[in-house]
């Protein structure tokens, strides 16, 4: 039984040794990005078999560590400000794939420091390449899971095709013939007129269309309010006449115009194109159509009130768009909130390249530490289900952030006290042990 006691001890500090080094690696490993924490689970050790039908009072041979379980608590956000930094707030890890101490496969990270390669891969600091699902060119994503990679080359012009503009008409503006609506038709004492366009409307608003070259030309909207229908606006687009073929420059040529009618209460109630905008500007495609929308009309199915209106107060733009835009050059990626990977260019465009692949597991615990920051799946932890960011109860994600080490120093050195404490008295069962042993031996003297 002495002897029992003293393998009990040695046990102890063997145990307790283990849990001590384990803790070592929490502490050392407390500013790791995506680091997760683990502890040490000690379990008795029998000194005899369960099968043996002996009493259950018998003395056991000590302690052991059964295992060591990895704590999948969330680390704590830390914003960086980084484009391609990206965290996970919540379950799943990050997909990345290539060779690490001579095992190829995909590996699996918290760690979502990311970076571009002289390659245009998509990598982690090891050079691993991430993961995820390409970005097709009518806006939807692959099914398979791929090296995610930026493009070389430069972003093609796209022609405007289409033009909002969100505005308010002045309900109280007045006519430039007001006699044409309360009495007979009457010639105009002020019509429209292109070339003289800032004296013969109300209101006017510019903005720039590309064409499909991606040369941005000026396009002029007029409105006038109508001399013979109340409630009624005609509008007016322009452009430089030297913009288009066989107009004359220093003049403006009329490419489009049309009707706009409102309620008494002041929405959109009908929208009508007279000559839909159609263009020729010189040296790109010809027959360019430039769709104008001013809001959704009633008469169309709409309110009248998601565009452009006609309320008593001063004529206004709050908004106004189009979808065109100049050739640029790729300037860097970002990544957003729903883990879409961007691709920036120089001339402002954001165009998705890829969606970061989330791998999702039944058994976090299962899977095996691979050291930089890396995971490998197990037969324990089942096989990965891939998916994207915020689906299939996978984490969300946040752009220019990393998650921290999920270590708690103040817990860490706690539980340095209690090893040590231990570790001391199992070597007291130690000594004693061998002080029992020594009086055996003094009895035959």
């Amino acid at each position: 039984m002495v002897l029992r006691a003293m393998y009990s001890g040695v046990s102890g500090l063997r145990a307790e040794g283990e849990a001590l080094g384990v803790v070592g690696d929490n502490i050392a490993n407390v500013n790791t990005t995506g680091f997760k924490a683990q502890r040490a689970l000690f379990e008795d050790v029998l000194g005899h078999s369960i099968l043996a039908g002996t009493s259950s009072s018998m003395p056991g041979s000590g302690v052991r560590v059964g295992d060591i379980q990895q704590m999948f608590t969330q680390g704590t956000l830390q914003n960086t400000g980084v484009s391609t930094d990206v965290a996970l707030n919540g379950d799943g890890f990050f997909v990345v794939k290539g060779t690490v101490d001579g095992l190829s496969s995909n590996f699996y990270t918290r760690a979502g420091t990311f970076k571009i390669d002289q390659d245009g891969a998509l990598t982690n600091p090891a050079g691993l390449k991430v993961q995820g699902y390409k970005a097709n060119g009518d806006g939807t994503f692959a099914a398979s899971i791929s090296d995610i990679m930026a493009p070389t080359a430069a972003l093609p012009a796209r022609a405007t095709e289409t033009a909002m503009v969100t505005a308010n008409l002045d309900a109280s503006a007045v006519a430039l013939n007001t006699a044409a609506i309360v009495g007979p038709p009457a010639v105009a004492a002020n019509p429209w007129d292109p070339q003289n366009p800032a004296n013969t409307a109300n209101f006017s608003t510019t903005m720039t269309v590309y064409d499909s070259l991606g040369e941005g030309h000026t396009m002029d909207v007029y409105f006038r309010k109508s001399d013979t229908v109340a409630n009624s606006w005609d509008y007016h687009v322009l452009t430089a006449g030297d913009d288009v073929v066989g107009g004359t420059a220093g003049q403006n040529s009329e490419i489009g115009s049309g009707t706009l009618a409102f309620t008494s209460n002041g929405a959109l109630n009908t929208f009508t194109e007279t000559v839909p905008v159609a263009v020729d500007f010189v040296n790109a495609t010809a027959g360019q159509a430039i769709t104008l929308d001013f809001g959704t009309a009633i008469a169309d199915g709409g309110t009248g009130l998601d565009g452009t209106t006609q309320f008593a107060g001063a004529s206004n733009v709050s908004s106004q768009s189009q979808d065109g835009y100049a050739s640029g050059d790729f300037s860097g990626v970002a990544i957003d909130g729903t883990g879409v990977v961007q691709g920036l260019y120089t001339n402002g465009q954001k165009i998705a390249m890829a969606q970061l692949a989330v791998a999702k597991f039944r058994s976090n615990d299962g899977l095996g530490r691979a050291g930089q920051n890396l995971w490998i799946e197990t037969r324990d932890s089942g096989t990965a289900a891939m998916g994207t960011a915020g689906s299939g109860g996978r984490g969300a994600t946040s752009a220019g952030a990393l998650e921290g080490s999920n270590v708690d120093l103040a817990e860490e050195f706690v539980g340095l006290i209690q090893h040590q404490r231990s570790f001391s008295a199992n070597s007291k069962t130690i000594t004693t042990a061998d002080e029992m042993l020594q009086e055996l031996i003094n009895i035959k003297r």
